[in-house]
């Protein structure tokens, strides 16, 4: 027993704190979870539990030629001999490798129930039977020929393989997960064909480029399949060892019914249990975040896998499978963390680094299995010298033999007799056999040499057997020098490697499983939302909201429309239009910068609901407010020969490309520098060649024409710009539109205009008198030739004809022919936009803008109410008139903003009543 008192006691000398001792138990078992349990060896591929269940199976003769054994045996021999752990986490592994949904080349040929892609578990392991599978023999061939190191096994009573002579890349081909002490891998797999190819340019050329490689091997090739999207991922992983590759289920929209379709899903990402993501399905479809299914159902079977996603009528097929893209397991990012135990040490690797190990690797196996089986052929080639010079001198050695009293004696007597060494000193070079020592002419038996000539059975003797005996000498003979030329030459390892690897591909190939899309890359949130028309609505206060078009119905004139935006306080809508889902728009501050957004982005809200601060969506706004935004056309290849124009309260003008705003930045970009109090009140698209239109709250407006010598394109961002419209005091401008010009004299313009009011009048008449088609079409042609203008010339004018819609803070309005409007230069006073004489039919004009018969506009008023109108119920009238009612205002209310509608939507609901037309004694004056 220790003495813990005396001093001569060595533990007394070795004092460990508890922090030493914890750290190195720690380390310890940090060490021995990281090498002996959770990462990959680079070389072979494999985790400990794998490899001893491959060599235990082997040792069991549980081979590919055999008949199936039942997989408890395979698990006992491995617990018992090689890995003491719990059966379960054997069997686990086992059953891991013989599923083809796991395995890129399943290990493992397993018959019974083996567990599905659903996530079943497979049967107990007492029912369950198993063999190795015919590609597990590249792993284990040549491994009793010397060419990898053997340990004991846990108890010492077994030796057992530190690493297996894998003869391909399997780490690269069935890939590798697990979880160590403060680290992870997690190994993709691969194409064995591609993976086998790679290696084969790279021996080719070993300084080929990652580029190069890349053309052989692609990506990850999934057992189960799937689309990965893009390439940018996998070229992070095989540069760096790390990467995320985004995999997508291959699903394709297929008509079930008449009326009906469904998404069918037969391929779904690696890794993904069918079973659960249909759950999460279901899950999100009661949850109503995901809308537009109806049913899904799983009619997967043998031929393959087939998830049956069945659609509502009225569901875009399209939209609901991106939204199954972005919120299920129908795409993955599969995380790459290259890492396995190179050299024992744990080192995050790229393709090439794999490849490079992998090659290092296997030269290593083909000269050790070189050298070993050198000394085999050299061991048969002395034996076959010893049975020449026997059977040349076979008398004497028959004599020998005969005179000796047992068998000790006769080989004895065979050693020290010497020999004639003329004929096999030339066998002993061929051979490059240095075990007999030859001394002047003669040659003494080796022991192994004495043993072979005792057990010469005498039918070697014969003269055919003799015959026999020289060519296996020649054929050892050739063999020890091809292997000679293997152990001594680089250039024909790889030759031999090359071979081998061949053949293993011939084996092993197999057809591409995942495909690689560059077309679908990144998948944009954009492919999320549902197509459609949205009404865009701002307030003075700064909120903002999307509402879908067909929530407002069309009314007639006069009716006192819905209850669309709320108040907050004193808020009052300020500006409204409406644009598509996917389309960009441009936000204009009131400090002159530039801002973009989609409208998918924009909040989406209720017609009563307040909406988002914009300062939320637009965190660079500051205290500045949105004045002016701007659709943009859909498709951008539309962009490129339009100008945008800009237009300020001042009455100042810019035009610049519309190129310039095609890169915003999240900050704002300025768009334009304004003067001390000035503001920007509009920006709209523009072509050389046409018109501005500016228009002022006291009715004023100007017209003049886009040119080089009016109105420059300006290069830069931070001019104020030049005056367009000289203002009156207390005035400022309020609108801008872009009109088509037309080339018109004075007088056409006013024959036009005489003969075209004069046709309304008379087509207006001929609708309340319902007179027949033919004559209609009389008295129209009639009224064409009024004022001298020939009928050519009439129609030609009428199919160029714009139409404006100017109206007032009363809800008053009327609407224009542009004709009415003659072009002026730029920076005058202007015309006179409309008579505002009569304070109850408005004492300011709120927006003047161009309308096309067939749509509608909708009017907004300060209080929040939206009222739908159809332009074709608002009268043509002269520049000057003072309209007719449009919508009914409060004594305290007043109309907001006005802007049309594009397309005409059916009737909704019966909560409004629309009003007839007003036909009081001012509308008849006004006309």
């Amino acid at each position: 027993m220790t003495d813990l008192n005396d001093p001569k006691d060595p533990l007394d000398h070795l004092p460990v704190t508890i922090e030493e001792e914890m750290r190195s138990s720690y380390l310890a078992y940090a060490m021995s979870v990281i090498v002996s349990r959770a990462l990959p060896d680079v070389r072979d591929g494999l985790k400990p539990v794998h490899r001893r269940i491959l060599y235990a199976m082997r040792e069991s003769g549980f081979t590919a030629d055999k008949p199936y054994r039942k997989s408890a045996r395979a698990v006992g021999d491995v617990m018992g001999k090689y890995h003491p752990h719990g059966d379960s986490s054997i069997y686990d592994a086992m059953v891991r490798m013989a599923q083809p949904w796991s395995m890129r080349v399943p290990l493992i040929d397993g018959q019974g129930n083996f567990g599905s892609v659903d996530g079943d578990s497979p049967a107990a392991m007492r029912y369950t039977e198993a063999r190795l599978a015919k590609s597990a023999s590249f792993l284990l061939d040549d491994i009793d020929r010397g060419t990898v190191d053997f340990q004991p096994n846990y108890d010492e009573s077994e030796d057992e393989p530190r690493v297996l002579p894998a003869a391909f890349p399997n780490l690269l081909v069935n890939g590798a997960s697990g979880i160590a002490v403060g680290m992870a891998t997690n190994i993709p797999t691969h194409n064995p064909g591609e993976i086998i190819d790679a290696t084969l340019a790279m021996i080719a050329d070993p300084e080929i480029t990652l580029d190069e490689l890349m053309k052989i091997v692609p990506g990850p090739d999934f057992p189960t399949g799937g689309i990965i999207m893009g390439r940018r991922g996998i070229r992070l992983a095989f540069e760096t060892g790390r990467g995320s590759i985004p995999v997508r289920a291959r699903a394709e929209i297929e008509d079930i019914r008449k009326d009906r379709k469904a998404i069918v899903v037969t391929e779904i990402p690696y890794q993904v249990n069918k079973a659960t993501l249909q759950e999460k399905i279901a899950d999100l479809v009661r949850a109503k975040e995901i809308e537009g299914i109806s049913d899904i159902r799983d009619e997967s079977d043998r031929s393959g896998m087939r998830i049956v996603i069945e659609l509502k009528r009225d569901a875009t097929p399209d939209v609901v499978l991106n939204q199954l893209y972005r919120f299920t397991q129908l795409q993955t990012s599969f995380a790459v963390n290259c890492l396995a135990l190179d050299d024992g040490r744990p080192r995050t690797m790229g393709l090439r680094d794999v490849l490079e190990a992998f090659i290092r690797f296997r030269e290593e196996v083909i000269l050790r299995r070189a050298r070993f089986d050198l000394n085999k052929a050299r061991d048969r080639g002395h034996l076959l010298v010893g049975l020449v010079l026997a059977v040349a001198n076979i008398d004497e050695v028959i004599a020998l033999i005969r005179a000796a009293p047992d068998a000790a004696a006769a080989r004895e007597a065979l050693m020290t007799r010497q020999w004639n060494a003329a004929d096999v000193v030339p066998l002993l070079a061929l051979i490059h056999d240095e075990g007999n020592v030859v001394e002047d002419g003669k040659v003494r038996l080796t022991e192994a040499q004495a043993r072979g000539i005792l057990e010469l059975r005498l039918q070697r003797l014969t003269g055919l057997e003799r015959e026999k005996i020289q060519a296996e000498l020649d054929e050892v003979a050739a063999k020890i020098n091809d292997l000679l030329e293997i152990i001594g030459s680089h250039v024909r390892r790889m030759e031999v490697m090359r071979e081998e690897l061949t053949a293993v591909r011939a084996a092993l190939t197999s057809p591409r499983m995942t495909e690689i899309s560059d077309a679908l890359g990144d998948q944009s949130d954009e492919s999320l939302v549902e197509p459609g028309q949205m009404v865009v609505t701002i307030t003075r206060d700064g909120f903002i909201k999307r509402t879908p078009l067909d929530i407002f119905r069309a009314q007639n004139r006069g009716g006192r429309g819905r209850t669309a935006a709320g108040r907050r306080g004193d808020d009052v809508v300020v500006r409204s239009f409406n644009a598509h889902t996917h389309q960009w728009v441009l936000f204009f501050s009131s400090g002159g910068k530039a801002y973009r957004e989609k409208v998918w982005r924009l909040p989406e809200a209720s017609p009563t609901a307040k909406g988002r601060a914009l300062v939320n969506l637009l965190p660079e706004l500051g205290a500045d407010s949105i004045t002016a935004v701007l659709p943009l056309p859909q498709d951008e290849t539309l962009w490129e020969p339009l100008h945008l124009v800009f237009a300020t309260a001042s009455g100042n003008v810019r035009r610049n490309r519309l190129s310039d705003f095609r890169n915003i930045r999240a900050s704002g970009l300025i768009a334009m520098k304004l003067d001390e109090g000035d503001r920007l009140i509009g920006v709209a698209t523009c072509r050389e060649g046409q018109d501005v239109f500016l228009a002022t709250r006291k009715a004023r407006c100007v017209r003049f024409q886009i040119t080089d010598d009016t109105l420059r394109v300006f290069a830069g961002r931070d001019s104020s710009g030049v005056r367009g419209i000289r203002l009156q005091p207390g005035d400022e401008v309020n609108s801008l539109c872009v009109l088509n010009h037309v080339d018109a004299t004075v007088e056409e313009r006013a024959a036009y205009l005489k003969a075209a009011n004069a046709k309304r009048r008379a087509l207006q008449q001929d609708e309340e008198t319902e007179e027949p088609e033919e004559e209609l079409a009389e008295d129209s042609e009639a009224v064409a030739t009024v004022g001298d203008l020939a009928p050519e010339r009439f129609e030609e004018m009428e199919r160029q004809e714009e139409i404006l819609l100017t109206v007032t803070d009363a809800g008053f309005g009327r609407r224009s022919s542009a004709y009415d409007y003659r072009v002026s230069g730029r920076g005058g006073l202007g015309i006179a936009n409309m008579t505002l004489a009569n304070p109850r039919r408005g004492k300011e004009v709120v927006a003047t803008l161009p309308v096309l018969e067939g749509e509608d506009i909708m009017m907004v008023t300060d209080v929040g109410r939206l009222v739908r109108t159809p332009v074709g119920q608002i009268r043509v009238m002269a520049r000057q008139a003072s309209g007719v009612t449009l919508c009914r205002v409060g004594d305290e209310e007043r109309v907001a903003a006005v802007f049309p509608v594009m397309e005409s939507e059916g009737e909704e609901g019966d909560d409004d009543v629309a009003a007839p037309d007003d036909p009081t004694p001012a509308d008849s004056a006004g006309e």
